[in-house]
């Protein structure tokens, strides 16, 4: 991987997108824990059109905590999965209580003993609520680090996001990340990607595939 590679991926998502943030909206450090565990196979707008009746209806952690399942449920039904992801809902509430003064807690390890937070969750609330460096690797940042040849089309999401973290400087990491989720999804989608306007057509595999057929 040439320096010069890494160079113009990353002047051209800075020229995108100088100041990327998430779009997932939250108003406390929960919510947005909540929201990014809601997240998962569905798009921020979703999340955000069910999390603004969710934190309206139940605006504390002792609310969420002792609301009816049920009721949770019913209100996430549109992001599917819907029952475990009131489990989790259930399970912030229950943990951030009992075991951190209901606050999200500025520690890796101990986000991730908390029943439906996993790595790509710990690294996006640790990066937006503590400015901790992270890369979290959802479908849009993997999608892009195998089109861009940053990764391997084999390569875990794990394996992806310790790639990344090579490549980049650390101070770097979180600013990537938003970038390249906000240029996936806008831009370099999974199904018809806007390919006419890329400037980064030379290093992609995905184009350099679509030309041979």
């Amino acid at each position: 991987m040439t320096t010069n590679k890494i160079e113009l991926i990353g002047d051209y998502l800075d020229s995108l997108f100088p100041d990327p943030k998430c779009e997932l909206v939250y108003h406390k450090d929960y919510e947005l824990l909540i929201a990014v565990s809601l997240s998962a196979q569905v798009t921020d707008k979703k999340v955000n059109a069910v999390t603004a009746i969710l934190f309206d209806k139940y605006d504390t952690l002792d609310k969420l905590l002792n609301a009816k399942i049920e009721d949770i449920e019913d209100i996430i039904r549109p992001l599917g999965s819907y029952r475990k992801k009131a489990e989790y809902v259930h399970e912030i509430a229950y943990r951030l209580l009992k075991d951190f003064d209901g606050k999200v807690p500025n520690n890796w390890d101990a986000l991730q003993t908390i029943k439906g937070v996993g790595r790509k969750t710990a690294n996006v609330v640790l990066s937006n609520l503590y400015d901790f460096p992270a890369i979290a690797v959802d479908t849009h940042v993997d999608r892009l680090s195998k089109r861009w040849g940053l990764a391997q089309e084999k390569d875990s999401v794990l394996v992806v996001e310790q790639k990344l973290m090579k490549k980049y400087p650390k101070k770097t990491w979180s600013r990537r990340h938003h970038q390249m989720v906000l240029y996936g999804r806008y831009y370099c989608k999974a199904i018809k990607p806007l390919c006419a306007t890329c400037k980064l057509q030379t290093i992609c595999k995905y184009i350099k595939e679509q030309n041979k057929k």
